[in-house]
């Protein structure tokens, strides 16, 4: 084999590992703000992953309730992340279910809340300081 190929063939390899690294880089904040039937909503994400296994809450601002959540369920295979918000509402449990797709500094989600609404959102890394 030719001696150019011995080293490119690896360094493109690790090159492949590193790009594939980042793009599944969720850990951080996300912030989104998104139009729902019960109004705007405004959430902070605060996610860590470790493998494909996905931790963190939620903080919102809905319908003049404030509050934070801890997310379960959390999942992230390359870059397809999901997880789950648990919410009590009038003594019942609801389930919102998050899935998407992360794309650099933004995490496209699809929000199903229960059998009540689906919405889209997105969500953007807040740059540390």
């Amino acid at each position: 084999m030719n001696t150019r190929y011995r080293i490119l063939i690896p360094a493109a390899f690790a090159l492949a590992l590193f790009v594939s690294a980042r793009a599944a880089d969720l850990t951080g904040k996300w912030k989104a703000e998104f139009d729902t039937q019960i109004g705007v909503q405004k959430y902070v994400f605060d996610l860590k992953a470790d493998g494909e296994k996905v931790t963190g809450k939620a903080t919102f601002e809905r319908q003049d309730a404030k509050g934070d959540v801890e997310l379960q369920e959390g999942k992230i295979a390359k870059d397809v992340v999901s997880f789950v918000e648990p919410l009590k509402f009038q003594d019942q449990e609801i389930r919102i279910e998050y899935t998407g797709k992360l794309d650099g500094d933004e995490l496209k989600l699809t929000r199903k809340v229960g059998d009540f609404a689906t919405e889209e959102l997105v969500a953007k890394r807040v740059k540390e300081k």
